[in-house]
């Protein structure tokens, strides 16, 4: 099921002189940059009736934008019960080794066989709730071929405090590449 919004942005100081993707994902905060990015680049973004196609247009204070949103109701995925390698585990977050091959989420033509649905089996549905479902516990990901640690949030309070230190580069990541 889908909801349709046409929503008008107002580009304020603070936003002034970023790429349009920024400034709306800023404004916005409910979607991604690339969910943006793929809004402008499929016109659903316009100024003084005009589409602006260009995710790296320089906004400017005082703009108005008129912004066309889809917004797909998530599904409600499936627990499954697959194996999973918990490294660390408490009341409030896992840490998971993901193996290559599999998917962190799921996606079109990858409904089932996910870490999300393994995790929703294993927690008994008790992740974070933010991102509307749609990535339950999720934090950040790693490509289906790419293995190694991923940390998930049991909560949503532990969720955006991931999420933050994420954002703000106070949480370490190395990677290992094998050629």
């Amino acid at each position: 099921m889908s909801d349709f919004y046409n929503l008008k942005v107002n580009i304020n100081k603070a936003e002034s002189t970023k790429r349009l993707d920024k400034a709306l994902t800023n404004i916005l905060g409910k979607f991604s940059r690339s969910h943006i990015k793929i809004l402008i680049e499929n016109g659903n973004v316009k100024k003084n009736n005009k589409i602006i196609n260009d995710p790296s247009y320089i906004v400017k204070e005082g703009e108005i934008f008129e912004v066309s949103l889809v917004y797909i109701r998530p599904k409600k995925y499936e627990p499954e019960e697959l194996k999973l390698e918990i490294i660390y585990e408490d009341e409030d977050l896992l840490v998971i080794n993901k193996k290559a091959g599999m998917v962190t989420h799921p996606a079109p033509g990858n409904e089932n066989g996910t870490l999300v649905n393994a995790l929703l089996y294993y927690t008994k549905n008790k992740l974070s709730k933010i991102n509307n479902n749609s990535r339950p516990g999720i934090v950040h990901r790693l490509d289906k071929d790419t293995s190694g640690l991923m940390v998930v949030a049991k909560n949503d309070y532990t969720h955006l405090s991931l999420s933050e230190q994420f954002k703000s580069h106070t949480i370490t990541r190395k990677y290992q590449a094998l050629v």
